[in-house]
């Protein structure tokens, strides 16, 4: 069933960015600072996340 669930990539105070579900991303999470998405694949949220890290916009895990 994962074909039909949405990925984000949010991110934390920390400054690191997380990949989870669209039922986690959809929560009032006020820990949130920024949010990408949706993806189709876990595989494309995590291809994109590397794009972030590399523009800095994130903190390497």
């Amino acid at each position: 069933m994962e074909s039909l669930q949405g990925w984000y990539i949010i991110k934390r105070p920390s400054q690191k960015c997380e990949i989870v579900s669209s039922e986690l991303a959809s929560g009032d999470d006020k820990q949130i600072i920024e949010k990408w998405g949706v993806f189709s694949s876990k595989e494309e949220a995590i291809s994109r996340r590397i794009g972030l890290i590399r523009t800095g916009k994130c903190e390497p895990a």
